[in-house]
């Protein structure tokens, strides 16, 4: 059921002609059993995920089992198919998804390059694009000066990677830091961030790093695109327990 051109049938055609055992509601299992078949790295988890976003919305039994129809499946897979094959951001899909619902014809992307980490983490720079920034780029990007630089780095929040550069990310840290220090929070106090930060990428490249190694061509390919969602998560969660430890606090 998943293998369907990349652009998807149009709507409607996803159930005609199908038998009565088409119809059957499936459980979740049973989905990520026929997605797998090309999607390998598919996960009951991210079905759920994909749920949540309002992606698919498979029928609900008195108990709260989910029940996905054909349809639900055909809509995962071109989900799952825009993420891995046109690193599309998920409001975009939703918005191709609302289209076909519609019965308007859809115009697939063109190649695209796999994205940021995280969407809007970081202001576009003069060099869009580009992986590294220099130093001086650095400074006048982000407004600070050589003296701040230099603290920043001995705390660890900040430094060069190869040939001298710094990641494009560097901009965006130095004026998040920037901004805290107006609130009385100093370099000694943003290490726990940082340090918290180092092992949730460690983490996502725990999953992340048997994708790239995989025999399947796709799935590795895919492999920046969970990358991105599981950081995106990561950051919600933490964002979440931050949220919910100040209501703690407040009584």
């Amino acid at each position: 059921m998943p293998h369907t051109p990349s652009g998807g049938a149009p709507p409607g055609a996803a159930t005609a002609d199908r038998g009565p055992a088409d119809r059957v509601p499936m459980s979740i299992g049973s989905v990520l059993g026929l997605l797998r078949e090309e999607f390998p790295e598919v996960t009951v988890s991210k079905i759920r995920f994909l749920e949540s976003e309002g992606l698919v919305e498979p029928r609900r039994t008195p108990s709260g089992y989910r029940k996905f129809s054909a349809q639900d499946v055909e809509r995962l897979a071109f989900v799952l198919r825009m993420q891995r094959d046109h690193y599309l951001p998920l409001k975009v899909i939703r918005e191709q998804l609302d289209a076909r619902d519609r019965g308007e014809q859809v115009a697939l992307p063109g190649p695209a390059q796999p994205p940021d980490l995280l969407d809007g983490a970081a202001a576009p720079l003069d060099t869009a694009g580009a992986a590294r920034v220099g130093r001086t780029e650095l400074l006048a990007a982000s407004e600070i000066t050589e003296e701040q630089l230099a603290e920043w780095e001995s705390y660890g929040l900040l430094g060069p990677v190869e040939n001298g550069g710094y990641p494009a990310e560097a901009v965006e840290v130095a004026r998040l830091v920037l901004d805290l220090g107006r609130f009385g929070l100093e370099p000694r106090h943003l290490r726990a961030v940082k340090a918290s930060a180092d092992r949730d990428a460690g983490l996502v490249e725990q999953v992340v790093a048997p994708l790239r190694r995989h025999r399947n061509p796709q799935t590795r390919h895919h492999a920046e695109a969970t990358a991105r969602e599981l950081a995106t998560l990561a950051v919600r969660l933490h964002a979440t327990f931050v949220q919910a430890a100040l209501r703690e606090q407040r009584g």
